[in-house]
């Protein structure tokens, strides 16, 4: 990984240095993007795999930067998944700014992930910060609304400006647990989606808060979270969902899938967005079609409310033993990947 000096310096002074509490980063105006339709991509391993050695390959076998070669495949969006503590510092806010600033430079649009975690949270985990391990709900507003704000002022400090903030990842059960548990706490759920949203809007009001839930074709589950969550009065612009399909049954996945974005829609009064996909490596013309597919029926939701996909970590190969990325053994995309040149 590349980075100049002068952006190294930037970081460490924004990062290592904490404002203090009355005094606010002087924030310059957003440039504004132009409305389009999301082709995106979550490459939140790729510094880690940089580190580590990793090299990534045009189709020509050129040695290439791998957010360029995502950008010439069409993708114009990043995500990233932001950690509070985690070990080795990876997904940390300082490597969360290294990676949006790359991006950035690239003409990029940028969606952070907050996991509000030292580690993953996803459906089955939702593990507060070592650091949160032992704050009340009361509390736990406040250091949630701070920590957000926080990482969304440093970014802003360095001109990265994010269109799109997950206010947690797969929050199918709540999060922080057991504290805000969704089946047993949703009251205080509730409370800290709020408090997420409005720290983001006190940093950037043009910027999107998600909601994101798993299982993107299960309309039981996002109308039991979803009228529970209207009903405490939560806010939030859009609903973000991930789909996983088996290479065997993936048509009949997209077709719940955008049933259930369509209900989305007309039920609540919000865009909808598919956060995660992914489909094995090894099936790359499978994917293909099905990110093709996809693609489409996200475009044909109901009023143009359907905002685009992002994939989740194409970049990988050989990597941590995950095996649903788009690239191959050899470090170059794969043909799934020429669904976003469409």
């Amino acid at each position: 990984m590349q980075i100049h000096n002068w952006t190294i310096c930037i970081l460490i002074l924004v990062i290592g240095c904490k404002k203090p509490d009355n005094q606010r980063i002087a924030i310059p105006p957003p440039v504004t993007v132009p409305s389009s339709f999301v082709k995106g991509a979550d490459i939140s391993w790729l510094t880690q795999m940089e580190s580590g050695g990793y090299l990534f390959y045009d189709s020509t076998g050129a040695a290439m930067d791998c957010i360029e070669i995502l950008k010439e495949l069409g993708i114009n969006s990043i995500r990233l998944r932001a950690w509070v503590d985690p070990s080795g510092g990876w997904c940390n806010t300082y490597d969360v700014a290294v990676k949006a600033l790359r991006a950035k430079n690239l003409g990029m649009r940028i969606m952070i992930d907050f996991h509000y975690s030292d580690v993953w949270a996803d459906p089955g985990h939702q593990t507060k910060p070592a650091a949160w391990a032992n704050e009340t709900v009361d509390s736990l507003v406040s250091t949630l609304s701070g920590y957000t704000s926080y990482v969304l002022d440093t970014l802003q400090s360095i001109g990265i400006f994010a269109d799109w903030v997950q206010v947690g990842n797969e929050t199918d059960n709540g999060m922080l647990w057991p504290t805000a548990m969704a089946s047993d706490s949703l009251p205080n759920y509730a409370r800290l989606i709020n408090a997420g949203y409005n720290a983001v809007k006190s940093v950037n009001d043009s910027t999107k808060v998600i909601v994101h839930l798993s299982g993107g074709n299960d309309n039981n589950h996002f109308r039991w979270l979803f009228d529970q969550l209207d009903s405490f009065g939560v806010q939030y612009d859009i609903i973000g969902m991930s789909l996983y399909p088996p290479t065997g049954g993936w048509q009949a996945e997209d077709s719940e899938c955008l049933a259930n974005m369509n209900d989305m829609v007309n039920r609540y009064h919000k865009q909808v967005m598919v956060c995660e996909v992914g489909m094995p490596a090894d099936s790359a013309f499978t994917c293909e079609a099905f990110l093709t597919d996809m693609i489409a029926r996200i475009k044909s939701v109901s009023g143009g409310n359907g905002l685009g996909l992002f994939y989740w970590e194409p970049e990988c190969y050989n990597w941590e033993g995950y095996t649903m990325g788009a690239f191959d053994s050899t470090g170059r995309p794969t043909v799934a990947l020429n669904a976003f040149l469409h």
